[in-house]
């Protein structure tokens, strides 16, 4: 790798490490503002955390210009007595984070229901990319009647 040097470089023998870290940051989804009238805002661990939440809530289709981003859990909701498939849910969750949250890797998904209350409780433990840092988030999902 040829690497090109201005006159003005000095001390070119020496080596060219650099690393840089990445901080992860949104806005706070709640919309609460500070008392100057900013928005707060969600950094590092806790933003990847609510925009995995995010993706689980979003069914798929409510994206504009996106129709395949979210989960589609809410779909889940009306087979809960019949044909509900821990697993086949699992992997939905797994499946909508690897496609769409790229700062999150998925360590484990744990699903549970109750369907006579049309209920279906999720929780993600992923770790945060670039980081050792492991999160653990959980979604509810209940059918209105």
């Amino acid at each position: 790798m040829a690497r090109a040097y201005s006159i003005e470089d000095t001390n070119l023998n020496a080596s060219l490490i650099s690393s840089r870290k990445i901080n992860y940051r949104d806005i706070d989804l709640s919309f609460a503002a500070k008392p100057a009238g900013d928005l707060f805002k969600k950094v590092d661990a806790a933003s990847v955390k609510q925009a995995v939440k995010n993706l689980l809530l979003t069914n798929r289709g409510e994206k504009p210009f996106q129709p395949e981003f979210g989960s589609n859990l809410n779909e889940v909701l009306f087979n809960l007595d019949t044909e509900f498939d821990p697993d086949f849910v699992s992997d939905l969750i797994a499946e909508a984070i690897e496609n769409f949250e790229p700062r999150a890797l998925v360590l484990s998904v744990s699903v549970s229901t109750d369907g006579d209350k049309n209920r279906l409780d999720a929780s993600v433990e992923f770790q945060v990319v670039n980081t050792q840092e492991i999160v653990t988030t959980e979604v509810s999902l209940a059918r209105l009647r």
